[in-house]
């Protein structure tokens, strides 16, 4: 099995307020944050992982950093550099790494971004998710609209790389209208790269124990029909389910993570994949809540589990149908140390379905296997459970 590229995921956990609809693993603020102790921890968590899985060596330098939350902005400038100089100094940076950091428009002041470029960070995420104030209110963001712009605006300005605005669609009480005009003002700002998601309903968040009203279906699927056409006259390629970029501005960490490349994860809550020459796939989770994290008498590390050989064509393939790309088989074998012959069966059938069309060396998911995504991936489940 051939090890993939090397990532990673840095977590800062804290956010001024928890949005009604997140279940990630963000704290909202009740004191300071501990940025010094956190950081350090940060590097400490790392220091131990190189040392457990032998990649300090330069053999698989990183590939990509995200640094995702939470709020990471939340965190100074000069702490971000600290951090960026502290993972450097343990493991090479490829000669072109892409370095990405979350950011709020409600925490950013002017400057700020400049400042974080010049610590490191070439590429900026900004959590937008709507330009009106009314669905931003209902969303439980502390921005508004005019904050979101000049948010873009300092992106655009702070020489960058690139950066990504995240817009959701599909809000409360939206209307076709309402989806267009975000989007219509998204596309205004001229980002190099566009997360255009639908928002779901998740369990242990406010709007699952006290749903809004959303679209329907078919409001839905008109929403995405015209949006994404709207996208394509603008010059954005979709290349994942959520994911639309002008040429060249692609995330490569997000490429990477659904390539089934390997990734380390630091902080609270976050998650971790390192394939070994030996075959071995090991999935990591530390621990949690930021408390617990920072004791130095308990380690950051709350999970470790093999990945089975059975679930390995389902794991890679969950991953790999997000992409709209074919798929090379080769990666099948490289990334999951499984012979072709394991999914024969699975791979027929699916074609048979008009789900995944054969193109010699490469498979290529068709737009009936992307409606139909769910049974085309639950199949490599009942294969493996055989």
């Amino acid at each position: 099995m051939q090890v993939p590229p090397l990532s990673l995921y840095v977590h800062i956990p804290w956010c001024v307020q928890k949005c009604p609809y997140c279940d990630f693993n963000s704290h909202a603020l009740k004191a300071d944050i501990p940025e010094l102790d956190y950081i350090d921890a940060l590097l400490d968590d790392l220091d131990i992982d190189l040392a457990a899985y032998q990649l300090d060596s330069g053999v698989r330098p990183l590939h990509s950093i995200f640094i995702g939350g939470g709020t990471p902005s939340l965190i100074s400038p000069p702490e971000i550099g600290r951090l960026l100089a502290g993972i450097q100094a343990r493991i090479p940076f490829s000669d072109d790494i892409e370095i990405t950091m979350e950011a709020n428009p409600g925490t950013v002041e002017a400057g700020r971004f400049d400042a974080y470029r010049q610590a490191g960070v070439n590429r900026i995420s900004i959590g937008v998710q709507s330009f009106q104030d009314e669905k931003l209110t209902r969303l439980g963001r502390i921005h508004g609209s005019d904050e979101a712009k000049k948010a873009a605006l300092l992106a655009t300005d702070a020489g960058l790389n690139s950066f990504n605005l995240d817009l959701m669609h599909g809000l409360p009480d939206q209307s076709l209208d309402d989806a267009m005009s975000d989007l219509k003002q998204a596309i205004a700002q001229n980002p190099p790269h566009l997360s255009w998601y639908q928002l779901t309903i998740e369990p242990n968040t406010l709007f699952y124990s006290k749903p809004p009203t959303l679209p329907d279906d078919d409001n839905l699927w008109d929403i995405f029909e015209q949006g994404h056409q709207l996208l394509a006259d603008a010059g954005y390629v979709q290349y994942e389910i959520s994911g639309y970029s002008k040429p060249g501005y692609q995330c490569r960490h997000n490429l990477n993570y659904w390539r089934f490349g390997d990734y380390l994860g630091i902080g609270c809550g976050s998650h971790g994949k390192v394939s070994f020459a030996d075959g071995r796939i090991i999935r990591t989770v530390k621990v949690k809540h930021p408390r617990g994290y920072l004791n130095p008498t308990k380690p950051y590390l709350d999970q470790a589990t093999e990945v089975a050989l059975e679930d390995r064509p389902f794991e890679f393939f969950m991953n790999r149908f997000r992409l709209l790309e074919a798929c090379p088989k080769q990666d099948f074998v490289d990334r999951t140390g499984l012979p072709l012959s394991a999914i024969a069966p699975t791979i027929n059938w699916a074609i048979e379905q008009n789900f995944l069309q054969d193109q010699d060396d490469q498979w290529q998911i068709t737009e009936h296997g992307k409606l139909f995504l769910n049974d085309l991936l639950a199949a490599f489940v009942a294969e493996d459970d055989e």
